[in-house]
């Protein structure tokens, strides 16, 4: 089993390469990438299996035994990660050909997307599976250079001058990364992560600290939590639709996986907990009011986004196993929910022609099934019973009443705060966009919606409520993955047998 490891990394990148030389057969090159996409989800839900009833997997890559070479690790959380991420590039994937994204843009021909993309899912699936942090590091890298091209796609003035800052501020949060990696390996002689869990408790506490926070910035940035999230509401909304939905369902859950991972992993304790949890509490309350203030669907989701970021960095922060179980579901849950209204905004604007809601109106009426495309999801992400936002909202404010204190407590307050407000922008949008009366001339033909678009948003909506259905099978994998993380001694010892943290 532990030979099917790099094949999500592998495939992505082989068709890459294939796909680009297929540049000029695009019906070829479309059916190549989709065939990856497929292999590799089908390979995640093989390791899911495999890793809840049997532990982490684990390959070391070439036969070097690990610490000395690179090892890929599959536990469950990173096996959870890999079936959700595989399943919503593909749908993004089938969203963009019904699009025709491939093949022509705003001014400049993009036939690039496919092996572009398929590079970003392989720097996605290795950060994901990367046991030691310069391949982490490298996962990283992967996926920033590919998305540095696919934000920029089509070369539009406006997409060039958003996605310089977005560069820049990547090339911050990747340099405090690299010199993080060279200061831990400088201290411990290692990178290896399992072997990392049993040097790092060995270094002074004033040490052990600077490492700690020197990586908790690094992701911070990536994973947009607040002071650090003033990037992304600018970057995100003027790249293509399909682009901006697979960059706010996964690329930030990226960087909230490998808090989880140190923070678990490397450093446990709690010592930054009080910190994680001030951060989390402006994170949410913060981002939901820069909703509230916009007036475009795409910024207001990517305020949304910025904000429940916060519920996943609440979970971690309070060190607990139920904390973390929710976090992870919160992770599910949050990269399908976005990256549908994400989609739905991009249907919004083939139908109308605009996301900004002073221009729109009645879409309810013009177009019903595109009105339950953008309702479900929205009613999902607001957490309105019995959905999984719903769910694991509850799971989280539950695990932060039962750990008791001052800031858990004021951080339950900013959740359902947050929550609230969340209902009041969809309900916004809702009004506006689809139930008032019509902006659009009543002599404009219709534009028929492709089908393709079409049924890529409805699949990830089915795969929304399907996580509904599922949650309590759901909720025992994230258990089991939490337990697991807290105690550190399965995935050490799949990793060094016989060893300890």
């Amino acid at each position: 089993m532990s030979r099917l490891l790099p094949l999500p990394v592998v495939v992505p990148l082989l068709g890459a390469a294939l796909t680009l030389l297929l540049a000029t057969r695009p019906r070829v090159q479309r059916a190549v990438s989709v065939l990856c996409l497929t292999v590799t989800f089908t390979v995640a839900v093989v390791l899911l299996v495999q890793a809840y009833r049997h532990g982490p997997v684990v390959l070391a890559i070439g036969g070097w035994p690990p610490p000395v070479g690179i090892v890929l690790v599959a536990d469950q959380l990173a096996a959870l990660m890999l079936v959700v991420s595989s399943a919503v590039t593909l749908c993004v994937l089938l969203y963009s050909i019904g699009q025709g994204r491939s093949e022509t843009s705003e001014s400049a021909p993009v036939v690039i997307f496919h092996p572009t993309y398929l590079v970003l899912t392989a720097g996605v699936t290795n950060a994901f599976l990367a046991g030691d942090l310069f391949n982490l590091f490298v996962g990283f890298e992967i996926l920033l250079a590919a998305s540095f091209v696919l934000i920029t796609l089509g070369g539009t003035e406006t997409r060039i001058r958003t996605g310089s800052t977005y560069v820049v501020v990547s090339i911050l949060s990747s340099m405090i990364f690299l010199a993080a990696v060279g200061l831990v390996y400088a201290a411990t002689g290692t990178l290896n992560l399992a072997q990392l869990a049993q040097r790092l408790d060995d270094l002074p506490d004033n040490v052990r600290l600077a490492l700690q926070l020197m990586l908790l910035l690094a992701f911070a940035i990536k994973a947009a939590v607040f002071p650090l999230s003033a990037w992304l509401p600018d970057s995100y909304p003027t790249a293509p639709a399909p682009v901006t939905a697979v960059f706010a369902g996964l690329l930030t859950k990226v960087g909230v996986y490998a808090i989880i991972r140190t923070e678990t992993l490397l450093f446990p304790g709690g010592q930054v907990d009080g910190l994680l949890m001030v951060v989390a509490g402006l994170t949410m309350v913060v981002g939901i009011l820069g909703a509230v203030a916009q007036s475009d669907m795409k910024r207001l989701f990517s305020f949304t986004l910025v904000s429940h970021i916060g519920y996943m960095i609440f979970g971690v922060a309070l060190s607990t196993a139920a904390g973390l179980a929710g976090a992870i579901f919160y992770v599910v849950h949050h990269i399908t929910i976005q990256t549908t209204l994400f989609l739905v905004a991009g249907l919004v604007e083939e139908r109308a022609g605009s996301t900004d809601l002073r221009r729109l109106g009645g879409l309810a009426r013009m177009a019903p099934l595109l009105g339950v495309l953008f309702f479900v999801p929205a009613m999902n992400l607001a957490g309105v019973p019995p959905f999984s936002g719903f769910l694991g909202k509850l799971g989280l404010l539950q695990a932060g009443v039962a750990a008791g204190g001052a800031l858990p407590a004021t951080l339950v307050a900013a959740g359902t705060l947050t929550s609230l407000l969340t209902l009041y922008v969809a309900s916004r949008v809702w009004n506006i966009a689809f139930w008032r009366a019509p902006r659009i001339a009543a002599t404009e033909p219709a534009v028929r919606l492709p089908t393709l678009m079409v049924g890529a948003t409805v699949a990830l909506v089915a795969f929304g409520l399907t996580l509904t259905v599922l949650a309590g099978p759901l909720f025992d994998v994230t258990a089991d993955a939490a337990t697991d993380l807290l105690s550190r001694t399965p995935y050490v010892r799949a990793v060094l047998p016989g060893g300890t943290p």
